[in-house]
């Protein structure tokens, strides 16, 4: 339960687009919260983008860094988490984690979240 994996990393040149995908195992995803965190060399985690389920109000929130260029979204008959990310910078580039916290809403506190995927690599060429 709550085995988390992430894929759709990859390179991409400054300005497209890739789009990141997130299954979790016995994970209900209409009581959780859904997170994507990144880690770049030398730098903390940091929190990118967090999704309630509908018994936390179905709300989202977005770092201000990537206001506007990046769409987290559930599919829940899948059921999978998405991080849709446009107009990639160099500065975006770092590892991405999808994070799980069952039974309670989003927080941009790393360690609220117990279930974690191993990362996918987003490089992105100035």
């Amino acid at each position: 339960q709550g085995q988390v994996t992430e894929s759709g990393g990859g390179v991409v040149q400054t300005g497209g687009s890739l789009r990141l995908s997130c299954t979790a195992s016995g994970v209900d995803f209409d009581d959780v919260a859904m997170g994507w965190f990144r880690q770049a060399p030398g730098k903390a985690r940091e929190g990118v983008a967090c999704i309630n389920g509908k018994a936390h109000g179905g709300s989202y929130f977005y770092a201000d860094s990537v206001q506007g260029r990046f769409i987290i979204s559930t599919d829940n008959a899948k059921p999978t988490l998405y991080l849709q990310m446009n107009d990639l910078k160099p500065e975006d580039t770092a590892v991405y984690y999808c994070a799980a916290r069952m039974g309670a809403p989003c927080t941009s506190v790393g360690p609220a979240y117990p279930h974690w995927g191993p990362g996918t690599q987003v490089t992105v060429s100035s």
